[in-house]
């Protein structure tokens, strides 16, 4: 500690600032992800439950940056530190407790019987206010903090954003394909609080070196010339930066869903592609200082970048396809891998990348995502510039602006996927924000001409917003989009997308009267007509039970599954429960065109009834319990499987199966088997699958082929061409219990919720 009334070098002090600000963002973007996570497993992961949660997360940094406003330039240099190392130490606390919380308190709650789900998921979302409002506080007090004045305050303002944003862009990509793939979510919530206390222990050091001065009042003598003009025109700028938010976030799920598909929905596409983002973001606003610099046009410059944002996004995705289109070689290979079943595989070591790998994971990411971005980062200083023209509001109208942003992005969430996405999908959305682009330039237009030339300003800006909207007929209709992604000419592709997902129908030919492949954001699912591995797996368990009468089936796919679960008479009730709302709808489509018996008794069974929401959330909701219960074939490395294969969700299947009920699991790899025998008494191995029980599993030959003779079954599967006779013989042949493990498994060979290793894709 310096001797009191003695400060530090300011340039080191910004320095170090910077130093923690990036550790902040790191760290932030970590908790963000593991605590989605937790709260997925609370509340679902259907568009419902992730939206509420995403907006109570912003909703919370809102609240913060704007409290945190008003606070800064209400404080001392000191008393900012101060704050910004609370905030840092509730964040760290709040990371301590949250597994408990979240994993333990309201997991239980939300699996209890009585129990509603939209208050318990409602109420576990809102403790994420606590932490979120602190990191909405620490940006507008750090930026009061490293301005001494309004000179060259944009640039410390922006530097700050930019080095918390590439903190963050850090956080994704590191945070999630290291630090939470080498030690799993709970231990990675350890090391961000001690990230977090790091931190705040640095800028409580620094308390005595930052001064005491007391906060710089509004009418102070650091206001700048041409404040009076400056206040008339300040509200101009909350409202287009929200407006802002709402086209970046809007973008946003446009990128993420259009890249999705094309990398087929790993676990670690969103991670990815949201560090490019963020990248981009923080580039360009530490880029930016310098161009802030030299304009002397901050509201022209900042409207130049935002409409140029749109129209770049659009123009990039429609010359994307554009060159899917043509027959050079590399189209054809990629038109080759869109309409292929499996992703190429994510390296984690970036000297092991092949040339189709960083093609697809880095160059074509890069492109649509990294310019627009930048300019998105580039467009903070120049808001920052042009907002900024008093000290004693620094800190107001930083907090003002990041709340109104953080607002706008609230609402893009909301009204993209809670409704954009579903009445005019994702080119449809991508028109409507390339079309937001003439608002900026019809205004950037204006602003140039003079208020006596009326008439030529409005004509110009009419002009310019023209020429903006012209860009919106490049992005083709929904088939056309989606075929070129899936690597089909439009007439041979069905498509159905929501909020939810994208579900996709392909065929060789455009009447759709030969095998049809099944794809779910992108994913190669299963095949049309039935009686494949699908058929083997939705009739083993209700063939192997002897009166499965309440079914469950996680997953609907082809509906090849849920179908062939359905073959026995004594079945009344079969749920089929399916995230993705899209898929019964191609399903409609496709019998509507085909006429295939098969569909037709999937969609027209009264037994059968299909839900759309998530398949663990809802056997937590249905304590009464089921016969069967099985979860369809699941990548283990997909976005989110490690749900469907936790030790977890093992313990909540057996709990609701009934008495002589049959939990029923694909099993591709050994953790997963390892996982479900630690759970089930008593486990049968039907390979490709596992059948568990809580109870001895019954198991007689003759019995099996008697229940396959009966009329109803035999009809049943013939009617959608399934060969019942060779399924059940593979059964008979294939069955065989497994005995317990005596000695307790090594954990490294478990998937927890906690530590879901297959779908982190960790080496055994």
């Amino acid at each position: 500690m310096l001797p009191s009334g003695v400060t530090a070098d300011p340039r080191t002090r910004r320095a170090t600032l910077l130093v923690l600000f990036f550790v902040s963002g790191f760290v932030a973007l970590l908790y963000q992800v593991i605590w989605q996570r937790l709260l997925g497993l609370v509340t679902g992961l259907d568009l419902h439950a992730a939206t509420m949660v995403v907006a109570v997360f912003m909703l919370g940094m809102g609240v913060g940056s704007f409290a945190g406003g008003y606070l800064a330039d209400r404080l001392a240099a000191d008393r900012l530190l101060l704050v910004f190392a609370a905030a840092e130490g509730v964040a760290a606390a709040f990371a301590l407790v949250s597994r408990p919380l979240y994993h333990g308190f309201f997991y239980k709650l939300a699996a209890s019987a009585g129990a509603s789900p939209l208050l318990v998921g409602a109420t576990a979302a809102s403790t994420l206010l606590l932490p979120t409002i602190c990191m909405g506080v620490t940006l507008p007090v750090l930026s009061k903090a490293v301005s001494e004045a309004v000179d060259g305050a944009a640039g410390r303002i922006a530097s700050l954003y930019g080095w918390n944003t590439l903190g963050a862009a850090a956080g994704a990509w590191i945070g999630s394909a290291w630090v939470i793939r080498s030690v799993g979510y709970d231990r990675s919530l350890w090391i961000g609080a001690l990230l977090n206390l790091l931190c705040a222990a640095a800028a409580m050091s620094m308390r005595g070196r930052a001064g005491s001065a007391a906060p710089v009042s509004a009418a102070g003598p650091s206001a700048a010339p041409g404040v009076a003009e400056a206040e008339r025109a300040w509200w101009r700028w909350p409202a287009l930066y929200f407006l802002s938010g709402f086209v970046a976030l809007g973008l946003e799920m446009v990128w993420f869903r259009l890249l999705g598909v094309t990398l087929k929905s790993t676990a670690f596409t969103f991670p990815l592609l949201l560090g490019f983002y963020l990248l981009g973001v923080g580039g360009g606003s530490l880029a930016g200082r310098a161009l802030a610099d030299k304009g002397r046009h901050p509201f022209r410059s900042f409207l130049a970048a935002q409409a140029a944002v749109p129209l770049y996004a659009g123009l990039s995705i429609a010359g994307l396809l554009w060159a899917l289109r043509t027959q050079s070689s590399l189209a054809v290979r990629a038109r080759e891998y869109l309409g292929s079943y499996e992703p190429i595989p994510f390296a984690f070591n970036f000297f092991d990348l092949t040339p189709p790998q960083l093609a697809l994971y880095g160059v074509v990411p890069a492109v649509l995502i990294l310019p627009p971005t930048l300019l998105m980062g580039a467009s903070f200083v120049f808001l920052q510039k042009g907002a900024q023209s008093d000290l004693g509001r620094l800190g107001r109208r930083v907090g003002v602006l990041q709340a109104a942003n953080i607002m706008g992005s609230a609402a893009g969430v909301a009204l993209v996927g809670l409704l954009l996405l579903d009445r005019v999908g994702t080119p449809g959305t991508l028109r409507l924000l390339m079309a937001v682009a003439a608002i900026y330039v019809a205004l950037g237009a204006a602003s140039f001409v003079t208020v006596r030339w009326r008439v030529l300003r409005w004509s110009t800006g009419l002009a310019f917003a023209a020429i903006a909207i012209a860009g919106v007929r490049l992005i083709p209709n929904a088939s056309t989009f989606w075929g070129q992604l899936h690597g089909v000419p439009p007439m041979r592709i069905i498509q159905a997308e929501d909020g939810t997902g994208i579900a996709v129908l392909t065929n060789r030919t455009p009447s759709f009267r030969s095998n049809t492949d099944v794809y779910v954001n992108g994913l190669g699912q299963s095949t049309i007509p039935f009686d494949g591995i699908h058929s083997f797996l939705g009739l083993v368990p209700v063939m192997l039970h002897p009166a499965p009468t309440r079914v469950a089936i996680i997953g609907l796919g082809s509906g090849d599954t849920a179908y062939s679960a359905a073959g026995r008479l004594e079945t009344e009730q079969l749920y089929c429960i399916e995230i993705i709302g899209g898929q019964i709808r191609t399903l409609r489509q496709l019998y509507q065109r085909t006429g295939y018996p098969g569909l037709e008794g999937l969609l027209a069974d009264p037994r059968i009834q299909h839900v759309v929401g998530d398949g663990r959330r809802y056997l937590m909701q249905h304590p009464e319990g089921f016969d069967v219960i099985e979860a369809d074939a699941l990548r283990p490395g997909s976005a989110y499987a490690g749900n469907l294969y936790s030790r977890e969700y093992f313990e909540l299947v057996r709990s609701r199966l009934r008495p002589a009920g049959l939990a029923v699991t694909w099993a591709p790899t050994s953790r997963i088997q390892h996982t479900f025998e630690q759970v089930f008494p008593y486990v049968a191995d039907v390979s490709p699958m596992l059948v568990g029980s809580n109870e001895p599993i019954p198991f007689d030959a003759a019995v099996i082929r008697g229940r396959a003779s009966q009329p109803h079954a035999i009809q049943h599967y013939q009617r959608a061409g399934i060969e019942l006779s060779s399924h059940i013989e593979q059964l008979i042949a294939t069955f065989r219990h497994r005995l317990r493990p005596v000695a307790t498994i090594d954990e490294g060979l478990v998937n927890t919720d906690l530590f879901p290793r297959d779908e982190l894709r960790v080496p055994e």
